[in-house]
């Protein structure tokens, strides 16, 4: 059932971003995941693909995944744009998207609606799962696909490790909570596509992640 669903991974920007191009079988209608630094080469796919973007879908809005939002937006202004709200006026607040922080501030366009834990969203026919997933930051999401087993997870676990909860708004126990309680709680062969890094699997990160050993 993998093929249902294809993500195709853009590393963007000085941070390498991980934004993700989700696409569904026999259907040119896509969804784009997080827009870092940079997004031409996102962009350009595409439209070479001859793709026709329905949403664009944020997992937080931290400067890192919003920066390319501005530009994507101009090149598809009538897409809705989605995020959990507690970060919706993140979106236009250097501060709390830290950007201010980095010493470039970023003012991305403002969401057109939110996310909320349990919704589902469809794409083609295909059905995803939001699961709220704080801690890194307080509107983190992820994004589940149970019969393809891919999970979009933001910046909540990596391979071979979790998101910062060092950042303003950030809280380590909220964040280990939501790995434990909506992660690991999916199946092992289930394939995850993390903010940055490589992806891995839930069941590799259960085993060997040292943050998940204790």
């Amino acid at each position: 059932m993998t093929a249902s669903i294809h993500i195709e991974t853009f590393a963007l920007g000085d941070w390498q971003t991980n934004c993700y191009l989700v696409t569904a079988a026999d259907s040119t209608d896509c969804w784009i995941v997080d827009a870092g630094f940079d997004p031409q080469p996102m962009i350009a796919a595409i439209q070479k693909q001859n793709l026709n973007p329905t949403h664009i879908l944020l997992t937080h809005a931290h400067l890192d995944h919003i920066g390319g939002l501005e530009r994507i937006h101009n090149t598809w202004p009538d897409i809705p744009i989605l995020i959990h709200d507690a970060e919706t006026s993140y979106l236009t607040d250097p501060v709390n998207n830290l950007s201010a922080m980095w010493g470039q501030p970023v003012i991305a366009p403002q969401s057109t609606g939110t996310l909320t834990h349990g919704q589902t969203l469809t794409l083609a026919g295909q059905i995803f799962e939001v699961r709220h997933t704080p801690g890194h930051s307080p509107g983190g999401v992820t994004l589940y696909h149970a019969p393809s087993n891919q999970a979009l997870v933001g910046d909540t676990l990596f391979a071979s490790g979790i998101g910062r909860f060092d950042f303003p708004h950030s809280d380590g126990a909220t964040l280990m909570r939501s790995i434990h309680d909506q992660l690991m709680t999916l199946p092992d062969d289930v394939r995850i596509y993390p903010g940055h890094g490589p992806a891995s699997t839930i069941g590799r990160e259960r085993a060997t992640n040292p943050y998940l050993q204790q």
